[in-house]
């Protein structure tokens, strides 16, 4: 992928993220998907962790988790800070401290255009 495309996915991807609502986490692979890039979700992944560490430091990036509701970005937050962020918006967790994904998923393609 050449730097003006990987510039331009980023942001979409930023995009999505900024309309994730409060109490709701979506996916990599939702992101991915409603981005029309199905199978991309590293490359989603690599976006948030860009922002996080440069260019979009405001971001709700904790409200993204692996398909499994595993917080698989925290490493980035720090120690305990993604579940922090989480539970503090009202987030529950199920007893293998995972995301109750039934509870919380927000599609960007249930509620977003394209």
């Amino acid at each position: 992928m050449s730097t003006q495309k990987n510039t331009d996915f980023f942001e979409r991807v930023y995009e999505v993220v900024a309309k994730i609502p409060l109490g709701k986490v979506t996916t990599y692979g939702a992101i991915a998907n409603f981005l029309g890039v199905g199978g991309s979700a590293r490359t989603v992944g690599w976006a948030l962790n860009s922002s996080i560490m440069t260019q979009q430091p405001t971001l709700p990036c904790h409200r993204v988790v692996n398909r499994l509701g595993q917080l698989t970005g925290k490493i980035h937050f720090g120690l305990g800070v993604m579940e922090h962020l989480l539970r503090a918006e009202g987030i529950q967790f199920t007893a293998d401290d995972t995301v109750d994904l039934n509870a919380h998923f927000w599609n960007p393609a249930d509620q977003l255009e394209k």
